[in-house]
Order: C-alpha cells, then sequence, then structure tokens
C-alpha cells in the first residue's frame, strides 16, 4: 500500500519538531549505530559494526523473528520507523527494519518499501536521545536493563547531563539512575562487557553489607569479579541471597574464601554456622548499632518530658531482659563446655 508524504510534529525536550512520514524504499535505510540494544550487543568492544553485521545480530534474536511473523499477519507496520532524513538512519524501529530485511528477502515486491517518519537531518544528539527515552524507558519498556543502563550512562558521560535531570527525563528516581551508572561503569573499568552479567553486578553493587567488605579488603572487587566470570555463583540470586551473608561473617571467613580454601558454598555455609544469617544476632547487631549512634542520645536528650518518661521505662524493660537472655547463653555455654 502507497501513501503520499505527509506533515507533522513530534515534541521533544519542550520544543516542536517538524516531520513528514512517507514510503521509503527498505533497502536505504540504516541502522544507528548507537541504539542501545545494538550497543549493548556489537559495540561494547568499542569495535565499529557493519552495517551487515547488525542485520546478522539482530535477525537472530527471538523478538526480531516474532515482529516477522507479526508485520507479515498485519500486513505492514502498526507504527511507522522514526528516520533521521539525509542519511536515513532509523533512530527507533532497528528491530522492525531488520524483520522488513527478512520479509523483502522473500518477497521484495510486497516489502520493498516501509512506512517511515522523517525528522530533521539536523536534529542534534540530545533531542534523539530525549526521543528514545519517551519510547523506550516512559513507553514500551522494552530494553534491557545493561540497554538502559548503556543508555542512561552514555548521557551522563559522552552529553555531560547531570543525574537529577537525566533521572527526570526518564522517569526514574535520583538514586535509580545513579546506581545505573555506576554499574555499567563498574563492568567498564572491570572490562566485562557480557550484557548478561548485569545482574551479578547490579547486585553487588546494590548490597549495604558487600559494599563494607569492598571498601576495607584490598582486592575484593577483582575477586569477585574474576568469580562472576568464571560462573561460581550460578544465578545471581545466589550472589545476591549468600554473599551478603559471607560478609557479615568474620573477617576470617571472607579472607579464606578469597585465598581459595573455601569455595562460595563452603564460604556460605562456615558463615551460616558462625551466625552471619541468624536473624536474632542480626536485630541484635542493628539494635547495638542504633544504641551508639551519637544521634541516639541526642534524640533521648532532646525528647519531652513525658516522652523521655517512657523511654526511661522501656531502657529499664530492656536492661531486665537483657540480663535474663545473658544469664541464658552463659548457662547454655557452660552446658556446651562441661559435655
Amino acid at each position: 500500500m502507497n501513501w503520499v508524504s505527509e506533515q507533522g510534529s513530534v515534541i521533544l525536550r519542550g520544543v516542536e519538531i517538524g516531520t513528514r512520514t512517507l514510503d521509503i524504499d527498505v533497502r536505504a535505510l540504516k541502522f544507528y549505530v548507537d541504539n542501545p540494544r545494538i550497543y549493548s550487543f556489537m559495540r561494547a568492544d568499542g569495535v565499529q559494526p557493519t552495517q551487515a553485521d547488525i542485520l546478522a545480530k539482530l535477525q537472530t534474536l527471538e523478538h526480531v523473528r516474532e515482529l516477522v511473523q507479526d508485520i507479515r499477519a498485519n500486513g505492514g507496520l502498526i507504527d511507522p520507523l522514526i528516520v533521521r532524513d539525509g542519511d536515513f538512519v532509523v533512530l527507533e524501529g532497528n528491530s522492525r527494519l531488520a524483520a522488513y530485511h527478512h520479509l523483502v528477502a522473500e518477497n521484495p515486491v510486497s516489502w520493498g518499501k516501509v512506512r517511515c517518519t522523517l525528522l530533521p537531518a539536523d536534529i542534534d544528539e540530545k533531542s534523539v536521545f530525549a526521543l528514545l527515552a519517551q519510547y523506550h524507558v516512559k513507553g514500551k519498556k522494552d530494553w534491557a536493563p545493561y540497554e538502559k543502563a548503556g543508555f542512561v550512562y552514555r548521557r551522563f558521560k559522552n552529553q555531560m547531563v547531570d543525574i537529577p535531570a537525566i533521572a527526570k527525563e526518564i522517569g526514574l528516581t535520583k538514586d535509580e539512575a545513579k546506581h545505573l551508572v555506576a554499574v555499567y561503569e563498574f563492568m567498564i573499568e572491570h572490562g566485562d562487557g557480557d550484557r548478561e552479567r548485569w545482574s551479578y553486578y547490579d547486585e553487588f553493587l546494590k548490597s549495604r553489607k558487600i559494599r563494607k567488605v569492598r571498601e576495607e579488603v584490598a582486592g575484593f572487587d577483582d575477586f569477585i569479579v574474576s568469580e562472576i566470570q568464571a560462573g561460581h555463583f550460578g544465578k545471581a540470586m545466589e550472589l545476591r541471597d549468600k554473599l551478603p551473608v559471607i560478609c557479615t561473617a568474620s573477617s576470617k571467613i571472607v579472607r579464606r574464601y578469597m585465598d581459595g580454601t573455601y569455595d562460595f558454598a563452603e564460604a556460605h555455609e562456615a558463615a551460616v554456622t558462625a551466625g552471619g544469617e541468624s536473624h536474632v544476632l542480626n536485630k541484635l547487631i542493628r539494635f547495638k548499632k542504633w544504641l551508639v549512634e551519637t544521634s541516639t542520645e541526642d534524640d533521648i536528650l532532646d525528647a519531652p518530658k513525658q516522652v523521655r518518661d517512657r523511654i526511661q521505662y522501656e531502657l529499664k524493660e530492656i536492661e531486665k531482659k537483657s540480663r535474663k537472655y545473658k544469664d541464658l547463653v552463659e548457662a547454655k555455654k557452660n552446658e556446651i563446655d562441661v559435655h
């Protein structure tokens, strides 16, 4: 089916940009090498892929094969490709372009042209990224986390847009955007461009318990990276659930894990045995930390008299119970020592 050219516009970064929509020969269109999905597959090593490389890779993806069936069943696209005029680079719709190439190979007469909305040839890169954010972060949300992180990272590093502005632009909190940049940067610094390992690094940098060991133990980051790359964690959930337990155990267990005396499973078992996964112990540790904070003393002393009187009562009750539990634990210890 052929349409005449249609005039229109889009709003990007608060600016109205004129567009025109028309049919274009599929073979005249080019893949956008900086598209976050293509970037994560093809440019993680810094090598610029050819158009043929990109097409070959995209056509191996399951969702592209599904698009072929959907486009064929619908008799064409529901939404036009978004294309930059002049060089005919497809800014939005690269997977659909790959699907169309498959259809063109079957029947160039029926599928030789595709509906496209042309943006001005001189559209700036920041507007392009704003467009992609509208489609994939605020809109369809079909980017994988690694792809989204790469998008945010390049927006921050290459285009020098600050984190609060990026967060607002794509509908994330400032901390979420900051975390995406931190994890992506960590992977770059450690030479790992494998998008399938994203979830491991995400969990590794997310945990506060792990962070303490990262800050205090030299070489811990490099060691965990090597464990991730060697596949020693199984699924990322293993790292999420078990590594914090190891990190809250004694430093001796952490050292034995790092020097190879324990493997991951053995280190976790030793940490559990030592109490690293005890909910009772963890509650007591958290309570003690709260008690010894300077701000806790200030809060108690600054409280109104009525509140201070209630605090005094509660502290006496805690003191009685603490003495009782301490005596019970001591008695249990002596009983075990005797036997």
